[in-house]
């Protein structure tokens, strides 16, 4: 079977991190088949992952060599509010496709979240025992717990928040602070400072798992959970700053909150991951520094895109 045979299909592919993966596929020789459903465009299947039987289907006609799934409902405020709809897709779906990727021999990754700790006790080796304190972090460990159950051979890879190349500011809890740092003309805003946050870049979480279902593939030992993280520790409110710093922008308007608000779920004050086991493996990627990262990332945003001449050359 020549290498431009080997089949993926990924899950979420119209999504931050879905598009991060569907490309590091592409760009090293993968077939990639990638499903959407409520942004589904040219080129991606749409697909009801809370269906059964469309996804059945869905298996049976792409026959994937691997299945990467990054489909979920990710915040934790909308869980809380549509918790039927979020279980379904971060559970119930999951288990779909870890049966069916059982049933067919497809090596079948999952990718799940730091909010799996409670983050009393950092950091969080792989055997730590999860306790999460908001229902996201509840849905996601019982997808990895159906992930585990039905598909012993699968391999589960948690992640803390990510950023990366969005389509709108809007797509990432990290990205979202830039609307923060340009209203500082006009007013002040609280952002969070209690909570240790370890911003990832999507593009080196994609590199990770291409990298773990290459060797997963091959050796039967690669399977169960790993971690992967960003290493700079930051609070929302330190992210903000970062990000006004890297544009040359004002920060002064930036004030750090020190308590959690009472109106959103409950989220861990520090889920730090530990990541030796892909580190041992060679497994795992040096992580983009932020700063540059973050540049890459929200430049297309900005109202004046001289700046990039000037602050480049």
């Amino acid at each position: 079977m020549g290498d431009s045979t080997r089949r993926v299909l990924v899950t979420g592919a119209t999504g931050l991190l879905g598009r991060a993966v569907c490309q590091e596929f592409q760009s090293n020789n993968w077939f990639v088949i990638g499903t959407g459903f409520s942004r589904a465009r040219p080129r991606l299947v749409r697909c009801d992952l809370t269906d059964e039987d469309a996804v059945r289907e869905l298996l049976q006609e792409s026959k994937p060599d691997v299945i990467v799934h990054c489909a979920a409902e990710r915040r934790p405020d909308v869980v809380e509010r549509h918790t039927e709809a979020a279980v379904n897709l971060n559970v119930h779906a999951t288990s779909t496709l870890a049966k069916e990727a059982a049933v067919s021999g497809a090596f079948f990754l999952y990718i799940s979240t730091d909010y799996v700790f409670d983050g009393r006790n950092p950091p969080y080796g792989e055997d730590d025992s999860p306790n999460p304190l908001n229902l996201y972090g509840r849905s996601k460990l019982d997808g990895e717990r159906e992930t585990l159950r039905h598909c012993p051979g699968a391999a589960v890879l948690r992640v803390p928040v990510l950023y990366g190349e969005v389509e709108s500011v809007l797509e990432s809890a990290v990205t979202i602070l830039w609307l923060k740092v340009q209203e500082g003309v006009t007013e002040s805003c609280t952002l969070d400072h209690c909570q240790q946050r370890f911003p990832t870049d999507a593009r080196d979480v994609a590199t990770v798992c291409r990298k773990l279902v290459e060797r997963g593939t091959q050796d039967p030992s690669i399977r169960g959970i790993f971690h992967y993280s960003a290493k700079e520790q930051m609070t929302k409110y330190e992210i903000a700053v970062a990000i006004a710093q890297a544009f040359s922008l004002p920060s002064t308007h930036l004030i750090p909150l020190t308590e959690q608000p009472a109106d959103s779920a409950l989220r861990p004050i520090n889920s730090q991951l530990n990541c030796s086991r892909l580190e041992l493996l060679s497994l795992s990627v040096e992580p983009r520094p932020f700063t540059s990262a973050i540049v890459d990332c929200l430049w297309p945003f900005l109202a004046d895109k001289r700046w990039r001449q000037t602050a480049f050359h």
